[in-house]
Order: C-alpha cells, then structure tokens, then sequence
C-alpha cells in the first residue's frame, strides 16, 4: 500500500479516448499528449503465437500492405474492445509514450467509453488498462465527456443536446444536472460511411478500394449536404473484372450519395431522442440547439443536413476531434466534477 501511494505521488494521471479509429491521451495538468490511429501490426509464428511489430500511425501505414506473416489489427471494434491482449498492448504503448517511456509510473485512468455497453465489456476496458499498468480505473460515458470537452454547463438544471459522432458508434445524448437523461447509441459511425464509399464504387464503377483509400475520399471530396462548388478527384483501385490496377474520377455528388444511408440512421437517431426528451428540456433545446463533436462531425456541411432536418441550431464543438479526451481531461483536473460524474 505505501509502495502504491508513492508511485501514484509521482505519476501523471491520463484520461484516454480509447476510440475505434484513434486513440488520445491526455494528461493531468499538461493536456493532449499523444493522437495515434487505434492500430497494431502483429506478427503471427507457425504456432499461432502474436508478437506486436508496431503501434498507431506506423501500424496504420501497415494497413492492407503486410506480408501473410504480419497482420494490421484495429482491437477496438464499434467503440468496443475486439481484442483484449492486443488492445492491452496498445494502451501499454501508449501509457509508457505518454510517460517518457517511465514504465514503473502507475497513473491513475479515466477511460472513455460508449453510453449503454454491457458490464463485461466494461470488464474488458478496466482489466485491459489495468494489465498495461493502470493504479486505478475509471470509466466516463463518451457522451458526458464530449459535452465537457464542448463546453456545455452540464451541471445546470438545463437540457444540452451533444452527437458524438465517432470512428465505429455515434452518441447522441440529452444531459442535465450532471446527467444524462436520455442517449442513444448506434453503431454507425465514421467506418461505415467508410464502407458505404467502398461499396458504392463497386457497384457503380466495379472497382475495389481499399479502407484507407475510402477514409481518403471521405476527408477530400465527401459531404453531407450539396457544397458551394463541388470537388472531385482521381481514385486508384482494381478493377474486379479485369484484375487490374484502374483510375477512376469521383465526384462529390456521388460520394454524398454513397454516404446517404449511413447519415440517415444518424439523423434518425437524432429525431428519437428530440422525441423522448422531456418538454421543459426540449425547450432548452430548442434555445441552445444541438452541439456535433467526434471526428465525423468534419464531414462538410453535415451541420447544415441536421438543421434542415430538424429546424434546430446545430453548432460545432471547438476542436471535435478532441472533445471527448478534453472533456475527460477537464474531469481529470476537477476533483469535484471527478465524483459527481465517473463510475469505478
């Protein structure tokens, strides 16, 4: 017990945004030190044994272009841990990164997770940073932590609308006095607006891309809502009939077309939880409108899709790509808002 108080005397507690396309770290009293894709290559022997041959963007590099002996991994599926040992790897890597490589800290870890997940998979987060070194967890709910990051006043009796939009889940969620009144949680994200790219250019154009080539398009040319000028650009992929490498050019009036269905699901999310709110906070609402955090909310015009469909403000969070980890690192720096809010 002394021995623990006194490497927690000298360690930097973190709070991590364990998500399922990046991973952020933040530490006590310095901020965001590291922002890394959630991927490991690992390396597989004849007896099935894995050996960890990179972490983040390294691996991500790796992604689709290994040998049949190394295999690019993301542990962490739809907000979820997939993979406990490789996941445990990877928040060792981390942790010790954050840390200056001091692997004998034991900080104390607030991690994010999805609103809603069952309690083995909440075991599965808290015995994964505790095998990477963790003195005590804690888990905050990813939409609690990106209406902090966001700047909300979440302890007024006052209803706030946050829609985390994530790499695997969106989050959207009514919160007030410290508490959310109301969430909902689909697992329609960042990657399937991916995978919506991927099989809309076999359809049309019977091609084969691959995941980061769909990111790619999503990032240039993608858009919710019709753009000022639209963009286009060059995709490189296979041909699946002939089996050749082909040049294809993509508009993004195909690509808004090819994400409709995944950005329906999130609206439609949207719209039942503006109808389970309860009347005083809808009002609320009504005034403060709606607030978008997580990467996702980066999708061009996606702020002015949602307010056409619902005829309320929609703002951007600072920074959404940070909310969730900042939020989480303000609880982090505010002893009080740590024990009103988190759960062991």
């Amino acid at each position: 017990m002394i021995l623990d108080s006194i490497l927690g005397f000298f360690s930097n507690d973190l709070a991590i945004d364990l998500g399922t396309a990046n991973t952020l770290v933040y530490m006590k009293s310095k901020g965001i030190v590291c922002d890394e894709p959630s991927v490991v290559a690992v390396a597989v022997d004849g007896r099935r044994r894995r050996r960890v041959v990179a972490v983040g963007k390294e691996a991500k590099d790796m992604l689709g272009r290994t040998p049949g002996s190394i295999v690019a991994v993301r542990p962490v599926k739809d907000g979820v841990i997939a993979d406990f040992e490789i996941t445990g790897a990877m928040l060792k890597h981390f942790i010790s990164r954050a840390h200056n490589r001091r692997s004998w800290l034991r900080p104390r870890i607030i991690i994010c997770v999805p609103y809603g997940i069952t309690d083995v998979e909440k075991r599965a987060v808290r015995e994964s940073a505790a095998a990477a070194g963790a003195r005590e967890v804690y888990l905050i709910e990813e939409p609690m932590a990106a209406a902090i990051g966001a700047g909300l006043s979440i302890t007024e009796p006052s209803g706030n609308m946050i829609v985390d939009i994530g790499g695997g889940t969106t989050e959207v969620a009514i919160i007030s006095l410290s508490a959310i009144v109301y969430s909902k949680s689909v697992r329609m994200a960042g990657d399937k607006m991916d995978e919506a790219i991927t099989g809309y250019l076999k359809r049309k154009y019977s091609m084969m891309i691959g995941a980061r080539t769909a990111e790619s398009i999503k990032i240039t040319v993608g858009s919710a809502y019709p753009l000022e000028q639209e963009k286009k650009m060059e995709v490189k992929g296979r041909d699946m009939v002939a089996g050749v490498p082909k040049t294809i050019e993509v508009t993004s009036e195909e690509i808004r077309e090819a994400l409709s269905e995944p950005l329906r699901v999130i609206v439609d999310a949207i719209k039942v939880a503006l109808e389970k709110t309860p009347p005083e906070l809808s009002a609320d609402i009504v005034d403060k409108g709606i607030v978008l955090a997580g990467g996702g909310a980066l999708l061009r015009n996606i702020d002015v899709m949602f307010r056409e469909e619902t005829n309320l403000p929609v703002m951007m969070a600072e920074d959404p790509l940070t909310a969730v980890v900042r939020g989480s690192g303000r609880v982090l720096d505010q002893e009080e808002l740590m024990k009103a809010i988190l759960t062991t």
